[in-house]
């Protein structure tokens, strides 16, 4: 398979919760397990069936047990084992979240 990410991945052991942002009044919260993240984008699993192209409001608990008010566009969906599969990238992430994600890169890369 063909790497088409921009920007290096390191797996994070974290959740979030998630809203899809359609105008609705019900937001739906949703739980996933985080499989992977770059300052751009992250991947994850989830049993819940999200929509490709949608976008969605995510808080993000990182390593430092910060939360990160971020938005994710889903990009890719496959089905697993009783769930799903994503990938999504950032939509209108501030720098400085972005940079502690690299942060946190560079330091697990170092430690090992």
């Amino acid at each position: 398979m063909e790497e088409r990410r921009k920007n290096k991945r390191s797996g994070l052991s974290s959740r979030i919760v998630m809203k899809k942002l359609d105008g609705s009044v019900s937001g739906k919260e949703v739980m996933i397990e985080i499989v992977d993240v770059s300052k751009t984008g992250i991947g994850f699993e989830c049993t819940e069936p999200l929509q490709i192209g949608e976008v969605y409001e995510a808080f993000l608990t990182i390593w430092t047990k910060e939360v990160i008010h971020a938005f994710l566009q889903i990009v890719r969906i496959e089905l697993k084992n009783g769930g799903y599969s994503y990938g999504a990238i950032f939509i209108g992430m501030p720098e400085m979240d972005s940079a502690r994600i690299e942060t946190y890169q560079t330091v697990s890369e170092n430690a090992e």
